[in-house]
């Protein structure tokens, strides 16, 4: 087992950086997922982990030892790739013991090893066939078999699930959940699906534009987001960004003139940030406000009934909000909505750097 430590890298294809200086320690057997829109730099990361693509600056190091010059089979690393790649022409058993034949692995020990495998990954039925012969989380499955018999220091996942249908997503997320469980192996697992990212990682790294924007567990990046882009892109819906001005009195001003006296603990954390902000709550922090406490008020443009709960798109001061409310509350589009929310709840960012206040 081992830990991973990135200093300074960075990845240029000729004038274009799409990585930049990117500082990261992962503890040894801890689950970190990359997460972020396409064309972050997530991949590409995971891929200079692995040996794939040469970084053109920084250090790159796997339980201690610098690996910048090793090629990825002296690594030790296994990688799980989107595609599955898959050897067509050999069975279930003869992909997975590749690897091992190659580094002339004894047979008996190859044996156990894949049958090992198979019995974690619930295969075993499957060892003679033909990968044609398998369904999508079937190959999925003989994949991560592969990379385990390895037994590497550290597993690469780069979107193992993007080519699965939702309800199969759903399945080996499961799956790898309980994997994760059985097998205590550093992981590094890219993806673009923030539920994925939550439900699997003991710490998210979330990157734009080649930056990390935030590191944190789950509930770190959801209950205090460092920027507008972490704010605006965990969480399903994401968090309501309103525009407005801050003054010295804690007081924010919302676009049509609504003013909003924010509770004193928010407003210290404001008051050397006086100016634009945006004030944030995310849809299912909003309640219905009582005893005139309301901290929002608009109409209701869409209403979408989903049983349990009820969405109601909002205009406030001419800005879109969301909010996840009880159900038959707002009934139609065009009724009057008074919202409150914890102050615990209630997030201020500086307009113009996008930081959290």
């Amino acid at each position: 087992m081992a830990g991973v430590t990135l200093r300074s890298v960075r990845k240029a294809y000729g004038d274009l950086e799409v990585v930049h200086g990117v500082d990261l320690d992962i503890a040894d057997r801890e689950f970190v997922v990359f997460v972020g829109p396409s064309g972050c730099g997530k991949s590409t990361l995971l891929r200079m982990i692995a040996g794939l693509e040469e970084i053109t600056s920084g250090e790159i190091a796997i339980d201690g030892r610098v690996v910048n010059e090793l090629d990825p089979k002296d690594r030790d690393i296994a990688m799980v790739f989107q595609d599955y790649a898959l050897y067509p022409h050999m069975t279930v058993f003869e992909n997975m013991a590749f690897s091992l034949r190659y580094r002339g692995v004894a047979k008996d020990e190859i044996r156990r090893r894949v049958e090992a495998a198979a019995r974690i990954l619930e295969i075993e039925p499957l060892v003679a066939r033909m990968p044609r012969q398998l369904s999508g989380g079937q190959r999925q499955r003989v994949a991560m078999g592969r990379a385990i018999v390895r037994d590497p220091k550290v597993f690469l996942f780069d979107e193992p699930l993007s080519n699965l249908d939702a309800k199969l997503r759903v399945q080996m997320r499961t799956e790898i959940k309980r994997l994760r469980e059985r097998v205590a192996t550093t992981t590094i697992y890219v993806t673009h699906d923030q539920v994925e990212a939550m439900t699997l990682a003991d710490r998210i790294v979330i990157l734009n534009h080649g930056v990390i924007e935030q590191i944190g567990t789950p509930e770190e990046v959801y209950e205090t987001p460092a920027t507008i882009f972490v704010a605006s892109f965990i969480g399903a819906p994401p968090m309501n960004l309103l525009p407005g001005r801050l003054d010295g009195d804690g007081r924010i001003t919302l676009g049509d003139g609504q003013l909003l006296a924010m509770p004193s603990s928010l407003a210290r954390r404001g008051a050397a940030a006086t100016g634009e902000i945006l004030l944030g709550v995310r849809p299912e922090h909003l309640h219905p406000a009582s005893g005139g406490a309301a901290i929002l008020q608009g109409r209701a443009v869409v209403v979408e009934p989903l049983g349990s709960d009820t969405m109601v798109s909002l205009d406030i001061a001419g800005t879109p909000l969301i909010a996840r409310l009880p159900p038959r509350l707002v009934r139609r589009a065009g009724e009057p909505v008074a919202l409150g929310a914890e102050p615990g709840n209630l997030h201020l960012f500086d307009k113009a750097t996008g930081r959290r206040l």
